[in-house]
């Protein structure tokens, strides 16, 4: 084996990764308000905003899921996962041409303020309710993922618990987010997707030459391989990885986990205007494609690796073939030479922390406005700093008891537990947003929670029974779009005339 960092030597460059951060965060929050905390004083450069995004949307889950699950099928088997990447692309353009224009022209802080505007006081609680839940969700899946890993290869080895790792690993967010909010997340998040796409890139090259091919031959290895294949047509409806059913998915996952989601959006509000964040989104979504087609290709030539250079992988681990998320780890640490182990800790740390870093801060966020009405207040600027900082230290205690509880239930690769959830939690968002957009009724308000609940139970018991009930027919990430149709209907059960304007 040419890899095998020790513990010791992890935890040191993990050590000198955070005091950077550490010193980032010192930097971008002198003088800092909540102002600064929330949206950067407006203030924050398109391009990085736009680089950093990549980073914060790969997150752990792409870094570790998406290279295990390339090679062993089931949801994106092989390079069908593309066709959800392609449909990404009519995702964003919708966000950039539809919603950033109504959150720019409403000057949102929180876009669930929309929500308030047009349907009222119980649609905005509930859908801001969903975020939080969403994103809480979402972000313990992703530092979950993390803390496995470094209790595995760095503090497992100095007999320290799960539970110390994953304290360890909240607090180290929390020391460099608390102060500068996403004034600093910004010019963070720059640093990590540098440092996740290094590692990226490192790791191929590297495989690439212990496979003694050029890297100007990767294409024609990965063709000729038994992981090239990118679209489906045959299987109809029915089969998971058909090209329509993935490109609609793609589309709708990014509207609801990105354009109708604080904690991506709030850094696109903190561009100077509306054409710079628009600039933003066009960049990010560009090189976002690249991107992932650098971690699907990573997937395949791990697998190729395996089959050709290291077949003894798979009898010393067997435990890979059930749980893909360790395979890149894996053969990273253990397999490939010390360079590679390196930049795959500081890019897994940075997979990791540039989704939650944003995660926390957008959760802090929305709480305080959404919840505790911190534009309406006229308390002393002090005093509500204090309830910030309450506020940022609560969902910090939050995300840790939910990653203890999901080491303890789940057994699933962490892409599909994501995916299945976010279907469910962001489908009423769907519904309610479309509602609120593209009809000019308004709503009974004491009706509008039971819907929103109401939904997604019947979401998931369709999800569950429609292969039985639907004569094969599986969802998959559709089921967004079920929730939110659902959602949508019911609203216009529970629907009123407008009021005309008096005169």
């Amino acid at each position: 084996m040419v890899g095998q960092l020790t513990p010791g030597l992890i935890l040191i460059i993990i050590t000198i990764y955070f005091l950077v951060l550490i010193g980032i965060s010192y930097l971008t929050s002198k003088n800092a308000d909540n102002a600064t905390f929330f949206l950067a004083g407006r203030n924050s450069p398109w391009f990085l905003v736009a680089f950093g995004m990549v980073g914060a949307t790969l997150s752990g889950v792409t870094f570790i899921s998406i290279p295990g699950v390339i090679g062993a099928g089931g949801l994106n088997q092989s390079f069908s996962y593309m066709q959800m990447v392609f449909g990404y692309m009519l995702g964003y353009l919708f966000i950039a041409q539809v919603l950033m224009p109504l959150y720019y022209r409403l000057k949102l802080t929180s876009i669930y303020s929309f929500l308030d505007e047009r349907l009222g006081t119980n649609a905005y609680k509930v859908g801001s309710a969903f975020f939080l839940l969403s994103r809480t969700i979402g972000a313990s899946f992703r530092l979950y993922l993390v803390a496995l890993v470094l209790h595995s290869f760095v503090l497992g080895p100095f007999g320290i618990s799960f539970l110390m790792t994953v304290v360890v690993t909240i607090i180290l967010i929390w020391v460099y987010t608390f102060r500068g909010g996403i004034n600093t997340i910004v010019w963070t998040d720059t640093l990590q997707t540098t440092f996740m796409l290094t590692a990226v890139i490192l790791t191929i090259i590297f495989i690439t030459k212990a496979l003694d091919v050029p890297v100007s031959g990767l294409p024609a290895l990965i063709q000729e391989s038994d992981y090239s294949q990118m679209f489906y047509f045959e299987g109809g409806w029915n089969d998971p990885n058909n090209f329509f059913k993935q490109f609609v998915s793609g589309a709708l996952i990014t509207i609801v986990m990105t354009g109708l989601d604080q904690d991506m959006m709030q850094k696109n509000l903190s561009c100077k205007n509306i054409w710079d964040a628009q600039k933003n989104m066009y960049t990010f979504s560009i090189v976002l494609i690249f991107a992932k087609l650098l971690f699907i290709s990573l997937g395949a030539l791990l697998y190729i690796y395996m089959d050709q250079i290291m077949p003894e992988i798979l009898v010393n681990h067997p435990e890979l073939a059930t749980n893909t998320d360790q395979v890149f780890p894996r053969i990273a640490l253990d397999y490939l030479p010390p360079v590679v182990g390196i930049a795959f800790i500081l890019g897994l740390i940075a997979a990791a922390y540039s989704s939650a870093d944003s995660a926390l801060t957008a959760l802090t966020t929305s709480f305080c406005v959404d919840f505790l009405n911190f534009e309406k207040r006229d308390d002393a600027p002090e005093k509500l700093k204090r309830m910030r900082f309450s506020v940022h230290l609560a969902f910090s205690v939050i995300l840790l008891i939910i990653i203890i509880l999901f080491n303890q239930l789940s057994n699933e690769a962490v892409i599909n537990e994501l995916f299945t959830w976010a279907g469910y939690t962001y489908g009423p968002l769907l519904g309610l947003f479309t509602f609120g957009m593209f009809t000019k009724l308004n709503v009974r308000n004491k009706w509008v929670i039971p819907v929103c609940i109401i939904a997604p139970v019947i979401s998931f018991l369709v999800n569950e029974n429609s292969v039985e009930w639907l004569n094969g027919f599986s969802f998959g990430s559709l089921i967004i779009l079920f929730n939110g149709i659902l959602t949508f209907l019911f609203l216009l059960l529970i629907s009123k005339k407008p009021t005309p304007a008096l005169g």
